[in-house]
């Protein structure tokens, strides 16, 4: 938890300099009252009181009591401030760790859990900060003065206030022990009921296809349940504190005035004054004791629940980033697009198998460069080497002549146009997402316009309303996947980058549009190195290079007519989609 406060800058350690200095000011002024209070029940009892006495002693009641709720308000303002501001910069923090996250560490921690540890588990410490900063310091300050103030009045009263103090003491360290744990558990049903919602959201198109909202009401159902049951739980275990609380706190009161009672009988006639003053003095103090560890109680339930957080948020924040930032950020050789694996064999953290075996292969500047291979073959995985999505095992790979660990994460990737295998489109106009790769406000109109007609893209986006500044919903629900996919190309050629990486980018599109979008490109990006992973033998026909995978190890390398002589997966690939005489014809 203290960890976490790193997050807080001067600002804001001024800010709880001053609250604690106000919440020493409303404890001593609460204090006060007492002191006033048993002078006015002096003075009412006296013979010879004047009632200016009582007034003045009742003023400055009232000016304690100002006092403290002003002081309150100013408290409670800078606590407010200070959990807000370390709300922003703890989820700024947790969002930039995940944005610099390696792929391995996104899949392990899932990304609804990611989601509520930015969200939820945030805002449980945020509220631990805002209302436990208040009262974690005010009770414990409270209740060590007003014991000062009555520790030497009467031992019986004490006594009292003791028993009374290790009652409550006892019931809230046994309900911790309880339900301290089951928080933990809280946060991962959290993160699973959000799995579950996001899940039913992305396909919703499916279970209605297959009519199974029921069986997915069913599943949630279940998430949903195992969730409420816990928390109902939890609350049923703090909803006994309340109770005993007060029972204890009227339970005292009850005690201090019934001995009261008894002591005043038995005293002189002299002293029964001063003991009837100290009885009301004490009942005050002791109140405010057991009022102290009411506040404390509060604390104790919010804070099991952000601890858990707290761990939950570090977690992430400490985890080591697995691909390291080099220190290159300018290309000082004369090379430019040329692409070389060395070696290159790659597995997956605490797998056993290689996915990728010792592949080698160069790529000079403006070459196209196909990858063919069935499904899990690593076609995928090995583009995704290059920029550094995952880092190779073994083996270098060297992008104009300077191995990637050294670039700049950010020199890298501006040095590539990379296009996925499920197109991604963020919520925004289609300029805005054309646009994304150049960094928005370095690009021109007319540079998205081009990009956009060099992708086939120009007829159905002058049609959508608004063209060009048409809205495009958040992951692109709003449009085709062929679509989708033509405006993710036309992203990558606004970039104008030195590589293009095409994972499989071309499934969504009819042959006719594949063919007329790979002849443009091929056009405007002459002067740029190309990889293209992809499923047709129609889309690779016409590579200056093929790599054939199986079992991810390089089976074959060439043209298309050089592989269809010598490599048997090729043409194994080749004679399942088209006819003999139609390659020959190709």
């Amino acid at each position: 938890m203290l960890k976490l406060f790193k997050n807080l800058g001067k600002r804001e350690w001024f800010f709880f300099a001053l609250a604690i200095c106000f919440i020493l000011g409303q404890v001593w002024l609460d204090l006060k009252m007492p002191d006033y209070m048993s002078e006015i029940t002096v003075l009412v009892q006296s013979e010879g009181s004047s009632m200016k006495d009582i007034l003045i002693n009742g003023g400055f009641m009232l000016l304690c009591a100002l006092g403290s709720l002003i002081s309150s308000f100013l408290v409670g303002y800078f606590a407010s401030n200070i959990a807000a501001t370390f709300s922003k910069n703890t989820r700024k923090k947790l969002f930039v760790k995940v944005e610099n996250m390696a792929m391995e560490d996104i899949k392990k921690f899932q990304t609804s859990s990611l989601i509520t540890r930015t969200t939820n588990d945030i805002t449980q410490v945020e509220m631990l900060i805002g209302m436990g900063m208040q009262l974690l310091i005010r009770a414990p300050i409270t209740a060590i003065w007003a014991i000062t103030k009555i520790l030497n009045k009467n031992f019986t009263w004490s006594s009292l206030t003791a028993v009374a103090v290790v009652i409550l003491l006892s019931v809230i360290i046994t309900l911790m022990f309880i339900v301290l744990p089951r928080f933990k558990i809280v946060q991962k049903l959290i993160d699973n009921l959000n799995g579950v919602t996001r899940e039913n959201l992305q396909g919703i198109r499916v279970i209605r296809a297959f009519n199974a909202e029921n069986y997915q009401e069913e599943k949630f159902a279940k998430a949903n349940n195992e969730l409420t049951n816990l928390q109902l739980f939890n609350q049923r275990m703090f909803a006994i504190l309340s109770p005993i609380m007060y029972l204890v706190m009227n339970g005292l009161a009850l005690s201090i005035y019934f001995v009261g009672a008894y002591l005043i009988k038995e005293a002189m006639l002299t002293d029964k004054l001063a003991l009837f003053g100290d009885m009301i003095v004490f009942s005050s103090y002791s109140m405010q004791v057991i009022m102290s560890f009411l506040m404390l109680a509060m604390i104790f339930m919010i804070l099991p629940r952000a601890e858990v957080s707290a761990k939950r948020i570090n977690e992430v924040l400490d985890t080591e980033e697995k691909i390291k930032d080099g220190k290159i950020s300018e290309n000082k050789t004369e090379e430019i697009g040329t692409i070389e694996f060395k070696n290159v064999s790659f597995k997956y953290p605490d797998a056993e198998e290689y996915l990728l075996k010792n592949i080698s292969f160069e790529v000079q500047k403006g070459e196209t460069v196909a990858f063919l291979g069935s499904t899990g073959s690593g076609k995928s995985t090995l583009i995704h080497l290059i920029p550094r999505f995952y880092d190779v095992t073994d083996g270098s790979i060297l992008v104009d002549g300077v191995d990637v660990k050294d670039y700049t994460l950010n020199s890298l990737r501006d040095k590539i146009g990379f296009v996925p295998q499920k197109a991604v489109l963020f919520h925004g106009s289609v300029d805005y997402n054309v646009s994304f790769g150049a960094h928005h406000a370095s690009i021109s109109k007319e540079k998205i316009k081009e990009a956009i007609e060099v992708a086939q893209a120009k007829d159905f986006v002058e049609k959508m309303e608004g063209k060009y500044d048409a809205e495009i919903a958040q992951g692109g629900s709003n449009i085709s996947g062929g679509q989708k996919q033509r405006l993710a190309i036309a992203r990558a050629i606004a970039k104008d980058p030195e590589i293009y990486i095409f994972d499989d980018s071309f499934s969504a599109l009819d042959y006719k549009t594949d063919a007329t979008l790979r002849k443009e490109l091929k056009k405007y990006t002459k002067n740029a190195t190309t990889l293209i992973v992809a499923q047709r033998i129609g889309t690779v026909l016409n590579a200056d290079k093929i790599i054939v995978l199986e079992h991810g190890e390089c089976v074959g390398m060439g043209t298309h007519e050089e592989l269809l002589k010598t490599c048997k997966v090729y043409q194994e690939i080749a004679y399942s989609q088209v006819t003999k005489e139609e390659l020959e014809n190709a």
